[in-house]
């Protein structure tokens, strides 16, 4: 017993000793965040300089004109704002192994995305640079963010069990997952931080890596979570259901943080909560995508990030058929957010939209896409929208939402048009009348379009509850990522509706219709 207890007591302090090397060599990056709230526009302008200078030399500023030392206002005439589809005669040439096209040398890695929209995958090339200046970099300064703002933490002490997804080598360039590829690229010595091992990470199969996590990691001392919501909750539920724990604070006592990106957090933060009921476990949401590494949060307080400007992108922001840069932006002004990078994209739109909270400094949140929204009927249905009146809707009746999509019910010559919504429920609410109602009554506060039509051509919600799971096979069976949470047609409900088809737990339930 007593070799037990001496045992026991070398190793926190090894693990102690770990937390303080971790937190005081992360501690020099305090700087660059006070200088990057400071000092963005400096930075951004530099960035321009170095990426014009760059861009010369490649194929692609051969035939956009780039030089070193133009000014923007040159740079935004010669280059034209791009989707993927119109960049992708370069990023073919890439994928071929050409040399110096949208970025100097040959692209080896691509980050493999099948958005939530488009059937084809799109392929974004991730140079040697962008990997260490940009992704690698923004999970560093996860960390330091995060140690700057509670220095007390204890999270080093740990490891962090990052999910990730799978990649393969395909024509001579490592393809898959963005963050498949990092996990691929970590040196040896990260083995000391995260979890699970490299071999599992990568595995194809979900349920055959979230089966090999539940034996490898259950046991060991996990302090932190990082991915995106939707697949960590799946395999969260399957820590429990391995473990017969109640919540996540029995398997692992010591977890403290979830590193979050990829989508919003909001339709989940009540599953998540259930599952780590601790008012001191904390939320840290990054925007971090295939493209880039682009914003974290700096205060947790806060439901905003802190754009990073120090990672090689230059930032521009399109509001109609205006777009301007990081200079042009006002306070509380919603933009499609458009990059430059090191990884050989130019003036190219990522397809989110993004608020600025604020302007000194740089602040931002997503509040939606380009391409997810509704407007069939002129009601302009936004994610952050949606979101908010889920989560009102939740609340009011007791009902955790673990997933969701909604899609427009199309007007007939004798009935008006709606909304339909198919919700994966955790817990179901107390009432599914209440609950439609009340999404209602939010969505029209929130949104004087939506209300508008409601007083004309919109019937209440529709809301729809799903079998537990429905989302995931989906998912799984359309390779995808991500729950297209808001579509301007039916096809994505068509295909949820088709997949359910004679499941008897379905229920469909409408507000209550008001007198027009």
């Amino acid at each position: 017993m007593r070799r037990s207890s001496s045992a026991r007591k070398s190793t926190e302090e090894m693990q102690g000793l770990k937390n303080r090397i971790i937190r005081t060599a992360l501690a020099t990056r305090a700087r660059a965040f006070d200088r990057m709230r400071r000092d963005a526009a400096e930075l951004q302008r530099r960035t321009f300089a170095e990426l014009a200078f760059r861009g010369e030399r490649t194929a692609f500023g051969h035939d956009h004109g780039l030089r070193a030392g133009m000014t923007y206002e040159r740079f935004a005439e010669a280059v034209p704002v791009r989707d993927y589809d119109a960049f992708r005669p370069y990023v073919e040439r890439m994928l071929a192994g050409e040399r110096n096209v949208a970025a100097e040398g040959c692209a080896r890695m691509f980050a493999r995305s099948s958005g939530t929209t488009s059937d084809r995958s799109k392929y974004i090339p991730v140079t040697a640079e962008a990997l260490w200046r940009n992704h690698l970099r923004g999970m560093r300064d996860v960390a330091a963010m995060y140690a700057s703002e509670h220095p007390a933490t204890r999270i080093f002490e740990g490891r962090a069990l990052t999910l990730g997804g799978s990649c393969r080598t395909e024509h001579g360039a490592l393809v898959g997952d963005l963050s498949a590829i990092v996990i691929s690229c970590l040196p040896q010595t990260a083995g000391w931080l995260r979890l699970p091992d490299v071999r599992t990470a990568l595995t194809e199969d979900f349920e055959a890596k979230a089966a090999a996590i539940c034996r490898e990691c259950t046991r060991r001392n996990v302090t932190s979570l990082a991915g995106v919501p939707s697949w960590n909750l799946a395999l969260l539920r399957r820590i429990l259901d391995y473990t017969g724990c109640d919540n996540l604070l029995e398997v692992w006592p010591h977890l403290e943080m979830f590193a979050h990106g990829g989508m919003g957090f909001a339709p989940y933060r009540a599953a998540f909560a259930e599952i780590l009921p601790s008012e001191d476990f904390r939320y840290m949401e990054t925007y971090n995508a295939s493209e880039g590494f682009f914003a974290m949060a700096d205060d947790l307080s806060r439901d905003d990030m802190m754009l990073m400007t120090d990672y090689g992108t230059l930032y521009e922001f399109r509001d109609g058929a205006a777009t301007v840069p990081l200079e042009g932006v006002r306070s509380g002004g919603r933009y499609a957010m458009v990059i430059t990078s090191c990884n050989g994209l130019w003036r190219y739109e990522l397809g989110d939209v993004v608020e600025f909270t604020s302007t000194d400094p740089y602040r931002i949140r997503l509040v939606g896409r380009t391409r997810q929204f509704i407007n069939v009927f002129g009601e302009e249905l936004m994610a952050d929208n949606a979101e908010r009146a889920l989560a009102e809707a939740c609340r009011a009746t007791g009902a955790v939402a673990a997933e969701y999509t909604a899609a427009p019910v199309y007007m007939t010559l004798h009935e008006r048009g709606a909304h339909e919504w198919a919700v994966e429920f955790l817990h179901e609410p107390a009432d599914a009348a209440t609950f439609a109602a009340t999404l209602d009554d939010a969505l029209r506060r929130l949104n004087s379009d939506y209300d508008a039509k409601r007083r004309t051509t919109l019937a209440p919600p529709l809301v729809r509850a799903l079998p537990r799971g429905t989302f995931e096979r989906w998912l799984r069976r359309r390779c995808k990522n991500k729950v297209p949470h808001l579509c301007n047609d039916r096809r994505v409900m068509e295909e949820i509706a088709e997949a359910t088809a004679g499941d008897e737990t379905n229920a469909t339930v409408a507000a209550e219709a008001e007198t027009i």
